[in-house]
């Protein structure tokens, strides 16, 4: 079946190798130990797909240990995966799974419908409030065959369900897990992925061993082995001294170091990403960002191509919008302008001629940028005071809505403009701290809307309502720098189009392996 996405082939993930890698057949037998260093803390609600956010990240884990019925591969955004095969209704009210007869758990007990349904039930990740609003009933009609029936024809349905939009897909041994309880679960999970969980220290390394039974194939490398390692330099110096095979989220010199540095290889990835400054206050009219002029005066202010070029290479794209411009249904907005001055004169023109104490500034650790942001709101007058969190500590607390001020905040999973809105513009959206009455209504009426010419207006039109309102205040859409280290042939990087990381996990060789 032809993706939901095939318009964002055009313009996905790009990996620009900046030297040369040649690639060798892999051997029969799993070999060899590989190590990446990741640019995020590891944390234990990864290992289970119910608590999928909506964010990219939990996808590094996700491909290695479990499986999903559907999900982007090589080649396509809905890849028949655990499922054979699928299809979908002429009236677009069911969609039917037949499910592969060799796909087992690492425990060996096979994969079946009832997990199916089970790992729908149970997920609570992002998404999850529409997409159990939207399906009518899950049935089971034999134990290798599922059929979803939804309430009301959903165009969406396979892009919020078999893209990494959420982590519903993705399927969970129901014996097992009944067994020992969803705690259990993330101490010890079992999944049907190419790799096996051997054991996990939270926030510090997760270990997994290649598991033979795989049914897509075998994976290449023996043992893989996840470290969290949240300073930049520290992964850089890991990488040149051998001690990880991989890096990701590299920036400026140390990007330019690794890419000078012999045996060394450097990678960019593109994802279908957006980094932007989330404005939460803005609904309290007691708050000086309940002002649009000060919302807009925060965007004027931020140097969006001086940081690309000081620390992206110059390989991020400028945008004016939170939605990706490779995605179906995107608007494309005018393009952001830096103007201070401008920017000090709307803060006048707001009652702030002197700017104002502006308090904290949140963001993820991992995230590169941040710093050069405040400091050039600063430079207008608006004071912050830079709160950089732990990634697991930065996602919980933006999904429980306990940010203020200001949060430089990001997502780079798959889907189109309205699973986009939906988590971080609409009311009830997993990362959504207040709407407008004028933005949910149009969304509500696309949800359903067949018409393809309709949906897209109601969407641009949310769009160009979002650019109006000043709802955030849009960045760029990055690249991902990734430092690759000499024992490695092929670190799978760009096999899946727009995916900012290695994966398949079984595509990925060692050299001589």
């Amino acid at each position: 079946m032809t993706s939901l996405l095939a318009c964002f082939r055009v313009v996905a993930l790009a990996v620009l190798l900046l030297s040369p890698c040649a690639a060798t057949p892999a051997t029969a037998a799993p070999e060899g130990t590989l190590t990446w260093g990741l640019h995020v803390t590891l944390v234990s609600k990864w290992l289970d797909p119910a608590d999928t956010e909506a964010f990219i990240n939990p996808f590094m884990v996700l491909y290695a240990i479990h499986d999903a019925l559907v999900k982007p591969m090589p080649g396509s955004d809905n890849t028949p995966s655990l499922a054979e095969s699928w299809t979908a209704s002429k009236d677009g009210l069911s969609y039917e799974f037949v499910l592969r007869k060799n796909a087992k758990f690492h425990n060996g007990d096979p994969v079946t419908a009832e997990d199916v349904k089970f790992s729908f039930d149970r997920y609570k990740g992002a998404g999850a409030t529409l997409l159990k609003e939207k399906v009518k009933d899950l049935q089971v009609l034999a134990p290798n065959r599922v059929r979803f029936v939804l309430k009301e024809p959903w165009p969406d349905f396979m892009t919020f369900y078999g893209t990494s939009a959420t982590g519903a897909a993705w399927i969970v041994p129901k014996k097992y897990v009944e067994k020992v309880g969803d705690d259990g679960f993330k101490k010890a999970p079992v999944g049907a992925g190419p790799y096996r969980f051997v054991s996990f220290t939270p926030g510090v390394e997760l270990v997994m061993e290649a598991f033979e039974g795989y049914w897509r194939k075998a994976p290449a490398v023996k043992r893989m082995v996840f470290r969290s390692m949240a300073d930049e330099t520290t992964r850089a110096a890991a990488l040149k001294a051998g001690d990880v095979d991989i890096v990701y989220l590299l920036s400026g010199p140390t990007a330019e170091e690794i890419k000078r540095t012999s045996g060394l290889r450097l990678a960019a990835a593109k994802p279908p990403g957006v980094v932007f400054l989330d404005l939460p206050e803005q609904w309290d009219p007691k708050s000086p960002w309940h002002d649009r002029r000060v919302r807009l005066a925060a965007g004027l202010a931020v140097n969006r191509q001086g940081y690309n070029q000081a620390e992206l290479l110059g390989l991020a794209r400028i945008t004016g919008s939170i939605i990706p411009s490779g995605f179906d249904f995107y608007w494309p907005p005018p393009a952001p302008v830096y103007d201070p001055a401008r920017a000090r004169a709307l803060l006048a023109e707001a009652g702030y001629p002197n700017g104002f104490d502006a308090g904290d500034f949140f963001c993820d650790l991992a995230f590169t940028g941040p710093e050069a942001v405040v400091n050039d709101l600063r430079a207008v007058g608006l004071g912050l005071k830079l709160r950089p969190l732990e990634r697991a500590a930065f996602m919980k607390a933006f999904a429980e809505r306990k940010f203020k001020n200001l949060m430089y905040a990001s997502s780079a999973v798959f889907g189109n403009a309205a699973t986009r809105i939906e988590s971080f513009v609409v009311s009830g959206g997993m990362y959504v701290y207040g709407s407008y009455p004028d933005i949910d209504g149009l969304f509500r009426e696309q949800v359903s809307e067949l018409d393809r010419k309709r949906r897209e207006a109601a969407l641009h039109r949310i769009q160009q309502l979002v650019h109006d309102k000043a709802m955030f205040a849009p960045l760029w859409e990055p690249a991902i720098l990734i430092g690759v280290g000499p024992s490695v042939e092929d670190a799978g990087l760009g096999l899946i189009a727009g995916y900012p990381y290695s994966a398949p996990y079984e595509d990925v060789r060692l050299k001589g392996k």
